[in-house]
């Protein structure tokens, strides 16, 4: 959410005033959109991206106040819970060198927090689910100590009213209940920011929805949990599980929940924040003391804050997010679908295939979102969440004859949708040193089969063979993991399994 939240208890008032004043804020937007008050366009892209601390034997490390104190760098900030950071990078040009700018950017900030970690005895490791995670780390006494999770968390609890159930049936079955959003912690991700014109919105948004099951296909990194090996990519129904605030009763109902695809294509940023108010009830009703319709009267521009905090409170894969920058306001699309990791190289092939395909779709003069149905757009995101490269898609059927056609995603990425990302990057003025690069990446996992799911389930397997233990083989996966992250080569190019011991004498 980012808001500097102060824990305390809520009466009935407050809710009905911060009703109120979102319908205001609401309007205020209309009238920006309608004033054309907005950016103009920029090409500028964010990236942050969520981190786990973990010891020398692979189990994670409740101390990310200590390493944050440490590291003493605005750039790395906390996260849900106590092994969590993550890292924001400033908002770069799309354009020339920028995604070999970003990869030595972020090579340089995390060096030096493992750096900071280790004077705790602690690493930083970038993956989607750590595997070594078990239920008594994920518990409310483990939250980071900041009174917005903490009321986050109170808030959520009491609108569910009961335990959390987590129900995750992939290659093995999770079973498990949990007093507190806790779990929501496991998952870390990669968060793409691409600021968008209004009349660039709905088209950039639709685009990034009808592909991010085939960015889950070839990113996917996260196939365990307490334990169990379930799906490739398990932080989304982690994620809407652990965020529920429907008891059974409402979900029988189709009540939305909170972590949600969506349901319909947009035509406008509007949609979008006008289905928010409607579908879900506030959660920290807290009010601000701006009127934004007199700001806009007086020529001013409003910072919409309880529309923001709502905003950051409704869990979408790709999420409308509203800022001021200079004193002139702009609206971003959020890209939340990607798990964090491998490497660095792996995290910058996977913004620079995004930021291509994106740019290519929405500029397509038939675009997908017109020939493909939103439930299959949803139905591709669930099974390359369960499936991971080997996931097959729904995709609108080249020539004229129209309708869709099921593909394999490596099939899909490589023989159409590598071609459109090369010319969206093009189209930014990403110099072809970089398309090459790190869209070769892609083409390699494709090629290879291989992700970070893939070796990581592979190479648990392996250990297992080799007698150990789940738990150690979990571990010890882990630690290679690690290891071979920090060396930095692309995920495709690691050895599947453990390093052979070297021979004593």
């Amino acid at each position: 959410m980012g808001e500097k939240v102060v824990a305390g208890r809520f009466d009935l008032s407050d809710r009905q005033r911060y009703r109120d004043k979102l319908r205001r804020c609401l309007t205020g937007l209309e009238r920006l959109l309608a004033e054309q008050r907005f950016d103009r366009p920029q090409n500028l892209m964010g990236l942050e991206i969520e981190l786990n601390l973990v010891g020398t034997d692979g189990m994670p490390r409740m101390l990310n106040g200590e390493v944050l104190e440490r590291i003493a760098s605005r750039d790395f900030q906390t996260e849900l819970a106590m092994f969590n950071l993550e890292v924001n990078i400033a908002p770069h040009r799309l354009g020339g060198r920028v995604f070999d700018r970003l990869a030595e950017e972020l090579r340089t900030s995390l060096a030096y927090a493992d750096r900071k970690a280790g004077e705790v005895d602690a690493g930083i490791v970038m993956i989607g689910i750590l595997p070594t995670l078990d239920r008594d780390d994920l518990v409310s006494s483990n939250l980071s100590d900041v009174d917005r999770y903490t009321l986050l968390n109170d808030q959520i609890v009491a609108a569910r009213g009961e335990d959390f159930v987590l129900d995750i049936d992939g290659v093995e079955r999770l079973t498990c209940t949990s007093k507190s959003i806790a779990p929501e912690a496991a998952c870390t991700s990669v968060q793409l920011h691409l600021q968008v014109t209004p009349g660039r919105f709905a088209d950039v948004w639709n685009a990034a929805q009808a592909v991010a099951g085939v960015q889950i296909a070839v990113g996917a990194n996260s196939p365990f949990l307490f334990g169990r090996e379930l799906w490739c990519e398990s932080r989304p129904p982690l994620f809407q599980q652990s965020t529920d605030t429907r008891p059974p009763e409402l979900q029988a109902q189709g009540v939305r929940p909170r972590t949600w695809f969506g349901e319909r294509w947009i035509s406008s940023a509007y949609d979008l924040f006008e289905e928010n108010l409607r579908y879900f009830p506030a959660l920290l009703p807290i009010c601000d003391e701006e009127d934004p319709l007199e700001v806009l009267d007086q020529g001013g521009v409003p910072s919409l804050a309880e529309l923001v905090l709502h905003n950051g409170t409704v869990y979408r894969w790709n999420r409308p997010v509203y800022g001021i920058a200079d004193g002139v306001p702009h609206l971003r699309v959020e890209n939340r679908v990607l798990p964090a990791g491998p490497t660095i190289t792996d995290v910058i092939a996977n913004a620079a295939f995004y930021y291509g395909l994106v740019r290519a779709l929405a500029e397509e003069p038939r675009p997908v979102w017109t020939r493909l149905p939103f439930e299959a757009a949803a139905a591709n995101f669930d099974a390359a969440c369960r499936y991971g490269i080997d996931a097959r898609m729904v995709w609108p059927r080249r020539g004229r004859h129209g309708g869709t056609v099921e593909v394999d995603a490596v099939t899909l990425v490589r023989d159409e949708l590598l071609p459109l990302a090369d010319a969206g990057l093009a189209g930014w003025g990403v110099e072809p040193a970089d398309r090459e690069l790190y869209l070769g990446v892609i083409e390699e996992r494709c090629r290879r089969r291989a992700n970070g799911a893939s070796w990581q389930a592979a190479t648990f397997h392996r250990a297992l063979e080799a007698g150990l233990s789940r738990d150690a083989a979990l571990a010890a996966t882990t630690r290679r993991y690690g290891e071979l992250m920090h060396l930095g080569e692309p995920v495709h190019t690691w050895p599947v399994g453990l390093p052979e011991p070297v021979p004593l004498g």
